[in-house]
């Protein structure tokens, strides 16, 4: 079965736009490591506030994502600009559209 992630990270003020640069930018290779889908979406109730939705071929490549050196890169680059409040859900993807 499919792996989901949903997670939320609140930037500090005016840093959304940079660090939703980072985050895409950062997307690009995701495919070959078995990222199926990975949407960075703003909150519209906060300025200030990034969600991201992710579905993997399996938790495994989503955790050994997060090792590959441009991740963590990504992660070092875009630290600071966050205020350290952050969400996140696990899921294990039934189905749908898109999925």
């Amino acid at each position: 079965m499919a792996h989901g992630y949903i997670g939320s990270m609140k930037t500090k003020p005016g840093k959304r736009d940079e660090v939703v640069a980072i985050l895409l930018a950062a997307a690009e290779g995701l495919r070959d490591h078995g990222c199926h889908s990975y949407v960075v979406g703003l909150d519209v109730g906060d300025p200030d506030m990034i969600v991201v939705t992710e579905i993997w071929e399996s938790k495994e490549r989503h955790d050994a994502s997060l090792r590959l050196p441009e991740a963590k890169e990504a992660i070092a680059v875009a630290l600071p600009l966050l205020t350290g409040e952050f969400t996140g859900r696990e899921l294990a993807i039934a189905g749908g559209l898109g999925a």
